[in-house]
């Protein structure tokens, strides 16, 4: 069953979709989101926002409200579970070279996705609507869904996460497993926690765990690490093991930690496996062909050792917005006298020039924040002697400036004269 045309088709509902459409939405530019699952994807509970976060939120209009909701956080301490000691005290309260102020927090996922889909036009989302294939058409692309739908469509864009229909059709390999997994949760305390407005890492043999308050009650964490095959057999789909065996790993470290992960429900717990991008495929390989392109975890799949995945994301939409608009909008010569063909033509190829411009942007921003976090989550979750004590005792200091260097960027406004 073949639908009526659709200028933008952005394919997953995530942080990068969600803001590209409504970039597009400030801009005066209709899209539509196709999502797979019946609803908002919010696994992963909270992420990390870095300054570089609060500039795209900021272009998106949707900073101040998110800032009300989510305590900042002025420094970063780190400590040694092998030692018991801490290893460096890091404060955010610096001023970056190219983004201003910093500012950091720990924004929860649920609450920014409602944030952006509650902004965007009624029926801009649809959900259950899964792609199963892309098929060339002229100008434009053809999307042939799960239940035979067959949208038409003009630009075609990739945010549906790390193995993505569109990463593939661009000729983008599958994203590649590290060997390390997360455990993830969430716990509300119900009442004021206590805890200081600061990240809180932890680094041991072979493992690093972080706890983020995301405001007074509310308090996120994560433990990385490479498991052996029994130890993913005993917690595969199992919460009860997966807390066990964090706080198994978590020796020397205060009983206010311990019991943050003692206080998460079950059903606060979840497993996943830490994926990345090979950096060099995206030196060669296609980020934008034509009408389509890949933004996100589609893009870029990175661990999260430096804590920018979901700000990249956010960068990306609002990059990808401006590019398009100045396509798509920038005052062109009259064409009325001109053979439909011909105009077909002529803005295929001012949108393709606009996804090169946005592949340009973000090539090299991709390809070093997948680098750096993986080397970052290496040095970090080393298991040797000789690893931990270069960790602990000569780059503990150097790493927590080096997360602010990374998040001293400002991916601009979304006014199109910013992109000429």
């Amino acid at each position: 069953m073949m639908e009526a045309g659709e200028d933008i088709v952005i394919v997953g509902a995530g942080i990068a979709g969600l803001t590209t459409s409504l970039g597009l939405h400030r801009l005066g530019i209709r899209s539509i989101v196709l999502e797979s699952s019946d609803g908002l994807r919010v696994t992963g509970f909270a992420f990390t926002t870095w300054t570089n976060a609060w500039r795209a939120l900021d272009a998106v209009g949707l900073g101040d409200s998110l800032r009300q909701h989510h305590q900042r956080l002025y420094g970063n301490v780190t400590s040694s579970t092998i030692s018991g000691h801490q290893t460096s005290d890091t404060s955010f309260e610096a001023k970056g070279k190219r983004a201003g102020e910093h500012e950091i927090r720990c924004v929860q996922r649920k609450l920014l996705l409602e944030s952006l889909a509650k902004e965007l036009p009624i029926g801009t989302i649809r959900y259950s609507s899964k792609v199963v294939s892309i098929e060339e058409s002229g100008f434009y692309k053809l999307l042939h869904l799960a239940d035979g739908t067959i949208l038409k469509t003009k630009v075609l864009i990739g945010c549906d996460g790390v193995n993505s229909v569109v990463s593939k059709w661009l000729g983008l390999k599958k994203a590649a497993f590290t060997g390390r997994c997360a455990i993830r949760g969430c716990v509300d305390f119900k009442q004021r926690h206590g805890f200081g407005p600061k990240l809180m890492q932890f680094h041991g043999k072979g493992f690093r765990s972080g706890f983020i308050p995301c405001d007074d009650q509310t308090v996120y964490w994560a433990f990385t690490w490479t498991p052996s095959g029994k130890e993913n057999d005993e917690i595969e789909d199992n919460p009860a093991e997966m807390k066990r065996l964090v706080l198994s790993k978590l020796e020397k470290v205060p009983d206010e930690i311990r019991a943050i992960i003692e206080d998460t429900d079950l059903e606060g717990i979840i497993l996943s496996p830490l994926m990345y991008r090979h950096p060099w495929e995206l030196l060669w390989g296609n980020i934008s062909k034509g009408n389509v392109c890949v933004a996100g975890d589609a893009l870029h799949p990175m661990t999260p050792d430096i804590g920018q995945g979901g700000c990249a994301a956010l960068e990306d939409g609002v990059v990808l917005a401006r590019c398009l608009a100045n396509a798509l909008l920038k005052e062109q010569p009259s064409g009325k006298t001109k053979e439909k063909a011909e105009r077909e033509r002529e803005e295929y190829k001012r949108i393709e020039m606009g996804l090169k411009n946005y592949a340009k942007e973000r090539r090299w921003r991709s390809i070093d924040l997948i680098t750096t976090a993986y080397m970052v989550g290496f040095i970090q979750q080393g298991e040797s002697s000789v690893m931990n004590f270069i960790r602990d005792k000569i780059l503990a200091a150097y790493l927590g400036g080096f997360l602010l260097k990374k998040s001293d960027f400002d991916c601009g406004k979304l006014s199109i004269s910013d992109s000429e």
